[in-house]
C-alpha cells in the first residue's frame, strides 16, 4: 500500500511540475508586474492587495489575452483581506504588459468594478 500511495503521489508531483512549467517565464514576469503596478497605482499592500489569481504562476485566470502587443490581465483587488474576508471588490485594473513581461504599456482601467 505503501508503494501505490509512494507512486501516485510521485506521479501528482511530476504532473503538477509539468504544467507549472508550461508558464513561459516572460508571462510570469508579466503577472508579477502587473500585480506590482496595481499596488503602486492602488496604495501599496497596506491599503490594496490583489485578487488571488494574481498571485498564481502566470496570473490564472486573470491572463485574459495574449498577443503580439503582450500580456493583458483584468483582475479585482480591494483591502487587505478582502477576498479571504468575502468582501466585494473595491477596485477592478486592466493592465497590458508587454511581451517580454518587463514593461507596463497600458494602465487601460483601474476604477470601481464594472
Amino acid at each position: 500500500m505503501f508503494k501505490a500511495l509512494t507512486s501516485a503521489a510521485l506521479l501528482f508531483v511530476a504532473t503538477a511540475g509539468s504544467a507549472l512549467a508550461q508558464v513561459p517565464p516572460s508571462q510570469v514576469r508579466a503577472a508579477n508586474l502587473a500585480r506590482m503596478e496595481a499596488e503602486r497605482i492602488n496604495g501599496g499592500l497596506s491599503k490594496y492587495f490583489t485578487a488571488n489569481c494574481m498571485h498564481r504562476s502566470g496570473g490564472g485566470n486573470c491572463l485574459v489575452n495574449e498577443s503580439a502587443d503582450g500580456y493583458l490581465f483584468n483582475f479585482l483587488g480591494g483591502a487587505p483581506g478582502w477576498e479571504v474576508n468575502q468582501q466585494p471588490a473595491t477596485v477592478q485594473t486592466k493592465i497590458l504588459i508587454g511581451p517580454e513581461g518587463n514593461q507596463v504599456k497600458e494602465v487601460i482601467y483601474n476604477g470601481a468594478p464594472q
